[in-house]
């Protein structure tokens, strides 16, 4: 089995800068690719990420020497998650790839050649970038990181593989009721509460909203306002994500069997009434 982390990096601004620039570079090249991906479909050709990193590994590249400073895995991985953007898309699982803004889409993935990242403690080496440091501590040997950039903060995220150990089970069989004025109720009578702070979390929202709406675009203040409202938006999913995290938890080791009723989810998100409890 495989778990994922996620977890705030610590660092000082030139790693921040050094961070940003990888981040703005595999940015770049997808928006590259993807461009040049959507001339050659126009002219008829059958473009692919394999046949577009060729191009730009031996004609782009070499023009921008600013390129050299920066991890190589990069820009591959710009183009592998290009390709997979479009088999999504063909599959009809996914949209269109768009192309990514800055500020929106601050991320890179990078691997050590094949060879095991190996994270433990406070303080981690990771290929290239050099020594970072996380707010807890790591255990865990992964194939490849992904860093991203929201709302001011950068984060790492990876997956590895893991042994999971069997829980004994209270209840064979429980049926789940997700509702609006409880988060959900199951058959054995407990119940989970609504999310409180939610709704508080969400009101303050609505008003960095109306702060932001009132400033020059583009301004100091602007830019500010910009930083804080990000952060609530993180803040206001954060605690939803947290709710969730421990119903499923407490379902999965105390459950051999979950079953959940099945709702028109789309029939109730259209009710502007309910919509914003529904979708919590």
């Amino acid at each position: 089995m495989y778990k994922s982390i996620k977890t705030k990096l610590k660092l000082n601004n030139k790693q921040k800068t050094f961070l940003a620039q990888h981040a703005g570079y595999s940015r770049w090249v997808y928006n590259w690719g993807l461009s040049l991906w959507n001339a050659a479909y126009k002219d008829g050709y059958k473009p692919n990420a394999r046949k577009l990193r060729e191009v730009f590994t031996n004609h782009t590249k070499p023009l921008y020497p600013w390129m050299k400073n920066l991890s190589s895995k990069v820009y591959q991985y710009a183009f592998r998650n290009l390709g997979e953007a479009f088999k999504r898309f063909f599959q009809g699982l996914g949209k269109r790839p768009r192309f990514k803004k800055k500020g929106r889409s601050d991320s890179f993935t990078i691997d050590n050649c094949g060879k095991p990242v190996e994270l433990n403690g406070w303080s981690h080496k990771l290929p290239f970038i050099g020594w970072v440091k996380t707010y807890e501590p790591i255990e865990a040997t992964t194939q490849k990181i992904t860093i991203s950039r929201q709302a001011g903060n950068w984060y790492l995220s990876l997956s590895y593989e893991f042994s999971a150990t069997p829980t004994p089970k209270i209840t064979d069989v429980v049926g789940v009721d997700l509702g609006v004025k409880t988060l959900a109720t199951l058959s054995t009578g407990q119940a989970f509460p609504s999310i409180k702070p939610y709704r508080t979390a969400q009101d303050k929202l609505a008003k960095l909203q109306r702060e932001l709406s009132r400033k020059v675009k583009h301004s100091n203040n602007w830019h500010n306002a910009v930083i804080k409202l990000a952060r609530q938006h993180r803040r206001v999913a954060n605690i939803r994500k947290d709710a969730l995290h421990k119903l499923t938890t407490h379902l999965a080791k105390n459950h051999g069997h979950v079953v959940i009723e099945d709702l028109n989810v789309s029939g109730m998100m259209a009710n502007h009434k309910l919509a914003k409890s529904v979708s919590r």
